[in-house]
Parts: C-alpha cells; sequence; structure tokens
C-alpha cells in the first residue's frame, strides 16, 4: 500500500507544480522556490515528517524534500548549537545532495555537449 500512497501524494505534488506552470504561469524558477518553500513551511509547522511516514518517496523525491531538509537540519543544529547552528545546520544536513548534484553534473558536461 505504500506504493500507491507514494505514487498519488508524489504525483499530487508534480500535479501542483503543473497547474503552477499551466494556469498561473509562472517561471520555472518561481515554481522551484514556491515548492521549496512550501517544503520548508510544512517541516517547520511538523506536518512534513508525519506525510513522509505516510507516502515514504512520494514527499522525499520532490523538491519539496529540499525545504524540508533545509528546515529540519536548521531547526536540529538550533537546538544543539543556538543561533549560530541555523546556519551550519543546513548545510550539513543537505551538504551530500548538492555536492552530488555538482559532481554529477560536471562529469555529464564532460561527456555530452549542449545544444546551442
Amino acid at each position: 500500500m505504500i506504493f500507491f500512497w507514494a505514487f498519488v501524494i508524489g504525483g499530487l505534488i508534480c500535479v501542483i507544480g503543473q497547474i503552477m506552470f499551466d494556469v498561473f504561469k509562472l517561471t520555472p524558477g518561481h515554481t522551484l522556490s514556491i515548492l521549496v518553500v512550501a517544503g520548508a513551511i510544512l517541516d517547520g509547522f511538523g506536518l512534513y515528517e508525519p506525510l513522509i511516514n505516510f507516502a515514504g518517496a512520494g514527499v522525499t523525491v520532490p523538491i519539496t524534500n529540499f525545504g524540508n531538509s533545509l528546515v529540519h537540519g536548521a531547526m536540529a543544529a538550533a537546538e544543539e548549537h543556538g543561533i549560530i547552528g541555523v546556519v551550519t545546520g543546513m548545510f550539513q544536513v543537505t551538504s551530500s545532495g548538492i555536492s552530488a548534484a555538482i559532481i554529477f553534473g560536471f562529469i555529464g558536461a564532460l561527456f555530452f555537449k549542449p545544444k546551442g
């Protein structure tokens, strides 16, 4: 059943993003920012963790999870290190994903030529 809910909830997040493109005529940057902030707000109110427990990969794969990771890391580090932890916590939690994106992007750029 977890696969069903992952598909439904993850698909719903994608549908929301597509509606922002088609109906509201938002740019990809605006849509991306809104979805990241939505994930951050949901985690700030403690709603994202129960959603992860319910839908699994359906909510950990979309971009909303990046906002969740930023806030989750900042809040955890703030409890341990105070106000400076807010800044450092965000980077500790998300650094592996960002590093992987940079490395794989560089490797992809070595093997493929962009269309002009």
